[in-house]
């Protein structure tokens, strides 16, 4: 999307206009929601995160994108996941809205997991979603902009629903995860032929792993990699490489293959509240926008920790 619109549009309005009408126009590939610190969200794209942590966790997330562009995306997210009993299983409830110009869009999630044993160490993990998708469209919101009237004249749609499922799958020991999923399986058209805008959601895959060396008793580092892939679009590659120091702080850089550069940090703030900072700058033709001020992200993280004799259930993902 951000390539179309760095070759047509150059002026602050003119960026706007070409944002909503590629939003309300034909989109044959919708994205699930992008997010910087995914290392801290897992279950956000992967359903067989749910309770892999060993405790009830809950996290909040907010980003803010293209700061400085009205109508740009932002995201929030909402999820709390937690083993079940001593047999495996895991449960999960997210709830995810994203809004780009005139359009909102909000997921709420059901996960559920089941974990096998397969070494002292590792454990495979089983996870299905359901979702609910509401959207609202406000095309009442069009008439300051010079854009087709034919979309002006498209009657507000508030809160159409649309259910899908998903499913996932999910390894990890106490320094190594690995994951491939895919949230939204079912390729849902949000509109009928007859409607002026149409909107196909694609099936997202994505692949996420990463391990944590030990480089020496206070200093922790974990490269990751999210890979995420959807017919019509570009592949999304990120690289990210964080420090843990004395189990308090972390500090580490992220990059979007061809889209951006990411700075992050984090800090434990109790053995049980986490908060995570990320700052992304667009290496495109659009971070160099004077309007544009780069994408903003935050999270929080309340994991209701148990110790189980001297060792204690949280990991550096």
């Amino acid at each position: 999307m951000v390539t179309v619109v760095n070759k047509l549009y150059k002026g602050k309005t003119q960026w706007l206009l070409a944002l909503l009408l590629l939003v309300l126009g034909n989109i044959q590939a919708q994205q699930d929601a992008q997010y910087t610190q995914y290392m801290y969200n897992t279950v956000s794209v992967n359903p067989a995160y749910a309770g892999s942590r060993g405790h009830l966790s809950i996290a909040a997330l907010y980003r803010n994108q293209w700061l400085g562009l009205d109508g740009a995306p932002e995201t929030q997210t909402l999820s709390v996941h937690t083993p079940v009993g001593y047999r495996g299983v895991g449960l999960g409830l997210s709830i995810v809205n994203d809004k780009i110009g005139p359009t909102s869009e909000t997921y709420f999630d059901v996960d559920f997991s089941y974990t096998i044993q397969t070494s002292w160490e590792g454990r495979l993990s089983f996870g299905l979603k359901a979702s609910a998708h509401m959207l609202d469209i406000r095309y009442s919101e069009l008439d300051e902009f010079e854009i087709d009237p034919q979309l002006q004249s498209q009657q507000d749609i508030q809160n159409k629903f649309s259910p899908n499922i998903g499913a996932g799958v999910y390894y990890h020991t106490d320094r190594f995860y690995a994951g491939i999923s895919a949230p939204r399986i079912l390729e849902t058209t949000h509109f009928d032929s007859s409607s002026v805008s149409t909107a196909k959601e694609q099936i997202n895959l994505y692949l996420i792993t990463g391990y944590v060396w030990d480089l020496n008793p206070v200093l922790k580092f974990k490269p990751t990699i999210l890979t995420k892939a959807v017919q019509g679009a570009p592949l999304q590659v990120d690289l990210s490489a964080n420090f843990m120091f004395n189990e308090k702080f972390i500090a580490g850089a992220a990059y979007r293959w061809d889209a951006a550069f990411s700075g992050l940090l984090g800090f434990m703030l109790s053995d049980q509240l986490m908060v995570g900072l990320a700052y992304d700058r667009e290496i495109t033709e659009l971070g160099a926008a004077t309007f544009n001020d780069g994408s903003f992200e935050i999270i929080l993280r309340y994991d209701f920790i148990r110790n189980i004799g001297n060792l204690k259930s949280p990991r550096f993902f």
